[in-house]
């Protein structure tokens, strides 16, 4: 059996994978950015044990990345900053998605008692 705090750090990981894998190729432009942050911390936090997801689109990176000649790019963890709490029986897993070597990994912050 999985400890509560396991089952915490398990749920955190199974909502980032979700959250990055249903948006990732998401069509994003400086004018979409605020709708698509609301629309993945929205979808996100109805799953179970899921008290808050904060999604953060940069808008200066997504400038930066867009195609000119189609005003729009596609979003990727580069161009994001996300943060989740995780809540299960009790245990509050703080998580956060950073990039090491351009590559967008999910790491656990903090695990403690409510």
């Amino acid at each position: 059996m999985a400890t509560d705090a396991q089952q915490a750090c398990f749920e955190a990981g199974i909502k980032f994978g979700s959250l990055y894998h249903q948006f990732a190729g998401t069509p994003v432009s400086p004018s979409s950015t605020r709708s698509l942050e609301a629309a993945m911390a929205e979808s996100i936090e109805n799953q179970p044990f899921c008290e808050s997801v904060t999604v953060a689109i940069r808008d200066d990176r997504v400038a930066d990345a867009i195609d000119h000649e189609n005003d729009y790019t596609e979003l990727t963890g580069s161009l994001m900053d996300v943060e989740m709490r995780i809540e299960h029986e009790g245990v509050t897993v703080h998580t956060r998605m950073t990039m090491t070597d351009g590559y967008p990994l999910m790491e656990i912050v903090s695990i403690g008692d409510d």
